[in-house]
């Protein structure tokens, strides 16, 4: 089993979209997703939104702090924040940065901040799928290799 954990800051949008994700995606796969924050706040309501609209329902997960990850069972961090603002993750940790824009911080307005949900779903989509599973069995290899 590979053990991926999603993280940025709030735990509240990119990573709670990205673990659920990941999670269809990789369906089959035999790979554990998860996600957590180094300051986690709420699920956003429009992340619940924009996953509804392509059938996924994260209406029930919550914010999780990093803190409470148990990092010796996490095989590959993907952070999805700027690199200053994001958990400190431990060295032995193989990390992947899929820099997304802070939603909390896209406009004020409905229809721009569903949109900025919407783009950044989408980028995940994309970015999940290219992130090829012989990828992930590489890391994993080499990571046993090492310790």
């Amino acid at each position: 089993m590979f053990r991926v954990l999603f993280a940025c800051v709030a735990n509240s949008a990119r990573s709670q979209m990205a673990e659920a994700l990941a999670r269809q995606i990789w369906r089959g796969l035999a790979v554990d997703v998860q996600s957590a924050g180094s300051q986690p706040t709420l699920v956003n309501p429009l992340a619940v939104t924009v996953l509804e609209e392509v059938d996924l329902d994260i209406s029930e997960q919550y914010s999780k702090s990093i803190l409470s990850i148990d990092m010796d069972q996490i095989d590959l961090v993907i952070i999805l924040c700027e690199q200053a603002l994001c958990p400190m993750i431990s060295p032995r940790i193989p990390k992947v940065f899929w820099t997304l824009p802070d939603l909390a911080t896209i406009g004020t307005d409905y229809d721009t901040r569903i949109e900025a949900y919407r783009l950044t779903r989408d980028k995940l989509v994309r970015k999940i799928k290219d992130f090829k599973i012989e990828t992930l069995l590489t890391i994993k290899e080499n990571q046993d290799f090492y310790r």
